[in-house]
C-alpha cells in the first residue's frame, strides 16, 4: 500500500491540453480514410495482374496518382497519431520518448518513399 498524498499521485498524470485535439485530428482522419478508400480500391483493384506497362500508364493519370498519394499520405499520418497515443499509454520512461521517436521517423519515411514512388511514376 502506497502512502501518497492525492497531490502525489496526481502530479504528471493531469491534462496535458491535447486530447481533443488528437480526438479530433483521429476523427478526421479516420473519416477522410473511410471516403479515401473506395476511392483507392476501385482506382487500384483493375490494375492488380495487369502489365508493367498498363499499371505505369495507368498511374501516369492524375487521377489514379492524387488518390493513391492521398490513401498513403493519410494512412500514414493517422497512423502516427494512433500509435502515438498507443505508446504514451502503455510505454513509460525513457522508452516512450525513444519510440514515439523511432515511429514518428518510421511513418514519415514511409510516407515520403510512397509520395516519391507514386510522384516518380506519374512524371
Amino acid at each position: 500500500m502506497a502512502y501518497l498524498t492525492d497531490l502525489k499521485r496526481a502530479v504528471g498524470m493531469g491534462s496535458a491540453r491535447e486530447g481533443t485535439k488528437r480526438h479530433w485530428s483521429m476523427t478526421k482522419s479516420s473519416v477522410a480514410l473511410l471516403i479515401l478508400t473506395p476511392f483507392f480500391v476501385f482506382t487500384f483493384g483493375p490494375m492488380l495482374g495487369q502489365p508493367h506497362d498498363a499499371v505505369m500508364a495507368y498511374f501516369a493519370r492524375p487521377f489514379p496518382a492524387i488518390v493513391a498519394a492521398l490513401m498513403v499520405v493519410t494512412s500514414f499520418m493517422h497512423f502516427k497519431t494512433g500509435v502515438q497515443m498507443l505508446v504514451e499509454d502503455y510505454v513509460h520512461g525513457l522508452a516512450r520518448e525513444i519510440t514515439i521517436i523511432l515511429l514518428t521517423c518510421l511513418s514519415y519515411g514511409a510516407a515520403a518513399t510512397g509520395v516519391f514512388a507514386i510522384a516518380k511514376i506519374a512524371l
